[in-house]
């Protein structure tokens, strides 16, 4: 099985506040870094979105595939890919939310499988770069609202 990179932070806002941000992928351009598009395909009985073909360029890994998502009310959500890119062979993921009393911490789980080979070493960083940069554009993001 694949290393999975992990890294959490803490919010200033409610789990409400924070999946809404979490939940609003055509805006992902806007705040997380790597993201150059985010179409939801399908909507979940809810609402919420079920299918989301992303547009990535984080250096090394740059693609077009297309996520699944499985959310739980605003404790989380998962996703994996159901259509893969070029590139991207797997990726599996989630974000898991906590009440702290005066904010939430929120943990952010990643996993890439790639097509092509490459050095571990690189693609955990590659990894970590996706992830720190995406929570770092999260709390930007949900704080400046």
């Amino acid at each position: 099985m694949a290393d999975r990179t992990t890294s959490s932070t803490s919010i200033g806002a409610g789990r409400a506040e924070v999946m809404a941000v979490i939940s609003d992928f055509p805006s992902y351009p806007d705040w997380a870094g790597q993201v150059k598009s985010a179409e939801v395909l399908s909507t979940d009985a809810d609402g919420r979105p079920q299918t989301v073909r992303f547009t990535l360029d984080a250096g090394m890994i740059s693609d077009t595939y297309t996520l699944g998502y499985t959310w739980q009310g605003d404790d989380g959500v998962s996703w994996q890919v159901v259509e893969p890119g070029k590139m991207v062979s797997d990726l599996r993921g989630s974000y898991r939310l906590a009440d702290t009393g005066s904010g939430t911490d929120v943990t952010y789980e990643l996993t890439v499988d790639l097509m092509v080979p490459m050095i571990g070493m690189i693609k955990r960083k590659a990894e970590k770069v996706i992830v720190d940069t995406a929570l770092k554009g999260l709390k930007k993001r949900v704080e400046g609202r």
